[in-house]
């Protein structure tokens, strides 16, 4: 059965010194997620706004990513299915 859909992403940033903040809000059309980022500036850098938009802006798309995958989750469990089991582990062995 097909499915199309659209969610809509508003991105805010705010810049303050060397402090970056980043909100990102998702609406889904049934909900809304809001997801924070920061970046700070190492006082001895160069001021290059645009890096620690990227890294706020990044770690606000990480913080929605995983409120999603948190939330996909606890609907897979809500169905009774069962999820794929432990995750394999990640680096090299020990």
């Amino acid at each position: 059965m097909p499915h199309t859909g659209e969610w809509r992403v508003r991105l805010h940033l705010f810049e303050d010194g060397g402090t970056t903040k980043a909100r990102a809000v998702i609406d889904t059309g049934t909900r809304e997620l809001t997801g924070h980022g920061v970046a700070h500036r190492n006082p001895a850098d160069t001021d290059v706004p645009e890096i620690g938009d990227e890294l706020a802006a990044g770690r606000a798309m990480q913080d929605l990513g995983r409120q999603l995958v948190e939330i996909a989750e606890r609907d897979i469990e809500g169905t009774g299915a069962t999820g794929p089991g432990p995750r394999p582990a990640v680096g090299w062995p020990a």
